[in-house]
């Protein structure tokens, strides 16, 4: 599906270099990635992708290490995404450099990280401590103990339906939760595991369709930022709601997690979803 993309260090062995260097960052231009899973241009959605590092460190003048949590925002008109084996790599650099400083240290990243993805990222650095106060019970109603047959592990966009009794002038809010979702990166095969969070208004949607579709990610292979897209296209295009907003809470691969949300056009409606608490599993 993705074999035309030009993927980077993904999927090659590369050995982790001491020393801060910019050029290991590797950016991917969004739109390739999109046509990759047969998406036109951003048309009905706004958001962002929201990075969190857990093991980015560097050291001072004196040489003494500090450890920090690093939070990279990225709005979803970025130009690019960065392949997120070649940001491991560029973060790692930091552990053995010295920096005069804090704001040394976030200096460096925002030029660098402004230029991989073509517009300028928000930045925040998080002592350890506020990992464990950010944390957040799961929101919405859990669709995992439906009790639906499942025999297609692919993207099934046809099993998206309004639900069977629904009236057509019925209209509803309901934010509802998977934590049943795989998908499969789409260069090394290796699984990528989320709760994703559907949050609509509109005709009531079938849940045992939308837990369905969900599940048959399980082979699909997809980057997180374009996987949370075509969820949302679909949806959009399958049960035509009047307002939708989907976020999928990745759990960590290499010490990096990426959660994409992405939402109608106006950027306010799942603001609940907007707001990154992390999650347990995370």
């Amino acid at each position: 599906m993705t074999s035309d993309l030009h993927t980077g260090p993904l999927g090659i062995d590369a050995e982790y270099k001491e020393g801060y260097d910019a050029r290991l960052l590797f950016p991917m231009p969004r739109q390739e990635a999109r046509q990759a899973v047969g998406l036109e241009a951003r048309t009905s959605w706004a958001g962002h992708d929201l990075w969190t590092g857990y093991e980015f460190s560097w050291l001072n003048t004196k040489g003494r290490p500090t450890a920090a949590a690093l939070n990279i925002a990225v709005d979803a008109g970025s130009t690019h995404i960065v392949e997120s084996k070649s940001m491991k790599l560029y973060l790692n650099g930091f552990a053995q450099t010295r920096f005069v400083s804090v704001d040394e240290v976030l200096h460096r990243l925002q030029g660098d990280l402004d230029g991989a993805f073509g517009t300028r990222v928000t930045l925040t650095l998080l002592n350890l401590d506020q990992l464990v106060t950010g944390m957040a019970p799961t929101k919405g109603e859990c669709l995992d103990e439906l009790d639906v047959e499942i025999a297609c592990y692919q993207r099934e966009p046809s099993l998206l339906t309004t639900a069977p009794n629904a009236e057509a002038e019925e209209r509803v809010e309901e934010l509802l939760v998977s934590h049943l979702f795989r998908s499969l990166c789409p260069v090394t095969a290796q699984p990528d595991w989320a709760s994703i969070f559907v949050q609509y208004q509109g005709t009531p949607i079938s849940r045992e369709g939308l837990l369905a579709y969900l599940i048959s990610y399980r082979e699909h292979q997809a980057f997180h930022e374009t996987t949370v897209e075509r969820i949302y296209e679909d949806i959009w295009q399958a049960c035509r709601p009047t307002a939708l907003a989907v976020s999928g809470r990745f759990l960590r691969r290499g010490g990096l997690d990426i959660n994409p949300f992405r939402t109608s056009s106006g950027k306010d409606f799942g603001r609940n979803l907007a707001i990154y608490e992390r999650m347990a599993r995370q």
